[in-house]
């Protein structure tokens, strides 16, 4: 588990911070009321972040800021002092933040950053800057606020980059750059990834106020005006990842059965339409299957409806479990589900499907009064597709219903 190190002489304030983090937070917190004490922590541990006070008995003028940063620890300042000049000389340091105290709001703020700064470790930002000293000082900023930090000198770089790497969340690109400028790599990243999927900061050092005009309307979220200070740089990445996280949040609620968190009817025919068509133009071969659980009206009745459910959850992560990351499996409804396994031969589906009988077979659901319940399902599959997607499923619901009639748990193909 990661640890915080609270540095703060005013030792009500101390645990009342500490107290909170530990409530809210999977955190391990330790408490140092002088520098000194510090020390001893330092030298045992490595921290996630460490709060730090200014003015302690033993280092009053914030000399365990420079000590805590020469350990290689994340530093969050925590001072009364309000005075913009003294604010702006410490900020100036490697630290994350500078928090003034003064209530149970800067508290809640602290809390709401630890929570950030948590998030932000999942991920990767990458730079696009064709100078190498203002690259290396964006991708400091970037990796003290936990970010993995990828780092490229123009737009062709970049765009190759995102191509091979997947899951960046978000580009940071300056505008004068040679081969692609940065105006022009916003345009070409939106021909791949809508603002759904990533996000996109420009900078740029530019007077005209239509560059900045320009980069929205190109696609940009964000645009921040050379020089910036670095908390504004901070707010506006973590505002930008924010705003990205609870896009997926909404598409995720969208898309999800909220029971089994596997996918619904709705994404299997947004997903399965486009590769469809696709897999008839490439000649290529799939498999779709309908499968329900054998009298689950009888479980129900029987152990009642949180068991069903219960029954219905351990179904889902057997078929989860067992199926490849580009395969769709989906909760039609009730104890219906249905997969479409892609690109896949006819003996291989089969031998898919089978297994899938057998562990659900050989599966004891434990009932809340410790009663062992087995059950079994009956799948239908379509191997041959037929003119639409929908006359597929409809070929693949034909076979469940004659799975239904030969007796169930068993498997029947067309």
């Amino acid at each position: 588990m990661d640890r915080i190190l609270i540095i703060e002489d005013n030792k009500t304030l101390a645990k009342l911070i500490a107290k909170k983090i530990a409530s809210e937070l999977q955190f391990e917190v330790d408490v140092a009321y002088k520098l000194s004490e510090a020390k001893l922590f330092l030298h045992k541990y490595r921290y996630f972040i460490t709060l730090l006070d200014l003015n302690l008995p033993d280092a009053p003028n914030g000399e365990v800021v420079d000590y805590v940063l020469k350990k290689n620890n994340r530093v969050i300042v925590l001072s009364a002092n309000i005075d913009k000049e003294f604010r702006s000389n410490i900020l100036k340091k490697n630290i994350v933040d500078y928090v003034t105290k003064g209530g149970v709001d800067d508290i809640n703020y602290i809390i709401q950053t630890l929570k950030r700064l948590k998030k932000n470790q999942k991920h990767k930002v990458l730079v696009v800057d064709d100078s190498m000293v203002f690259r290396k000082q964006l991708k400091g900023m970037l990796e003290n606020l936990f970010f993995q930090v990828i780092t490229v000198a123009h737009g062709e770089e970049a765009l190759g980059m995102l191509a091979s790497t997947q899951d960046i969340s978000l580009v940071v690109t300056d505008y004068n750059m040679p081969v692609i400028d940065g105006l022009e790599l916003t345009h070409e990243i939106r021909k791949i990834y809508s603002k759904n999927d990533l996000s996109i900061i420009a900078l740029s050092s530019n007077d005209d106020d239509e560059i900045t005009a320009l980069f929205l309307k190109h696609g940009a979220n964000d645009y921040i005006k050379k020089p910036f200070s670095k908390e504004e740089f901070s707010c506006r990445i973590n505002n930008a990842i924010e705003a990205l996280e609870n896009i997926h949040i909404i598409t995720n609620h969208a898309n999800r059965d909220f029971l089994t968190g596997l996918y619904n009817r709705r994404y299997f025919f947004k997903d399965m339409e486009d590769y469809f068509a696709k897999a008839i133009q490439n000649s290529e071969n799939f498999a779709i299957a309908m499968i329900d659980i054998d009298h689950f009206k009888k479980i129900n009745d029987t152990y009642g409806h949180d068991l069903g459910d219960k029954a219905i959850v351990t179904l889902s992560e057997i078929l989860r479990s067992n199926i490849g990351q580009h395969d769709v499996v989906s909760r039609f409804g009730g104890d219906e589900f249905c997969i479409a396994v892609k690109d896949i031969s006819p003996s291989a589906a089969s031998d898919v499907f089978e297994r899938l009988r057998q562990q659900v077979q050989n599966c004891l659901t434990l009932s809340d009064k410790g009663e062992e319940i087995r059950f079994t399902i009956s799948i239908g599959v379509a191997l041959n597709r037929e003119d639409t997607l929908e006359d597929t499923l409809n070929q693949a619901d034909l076979m469940l219903y004659n799975a239904k009639q030969n007796g169930r748990n068993q498997v029947v193909y067309n």
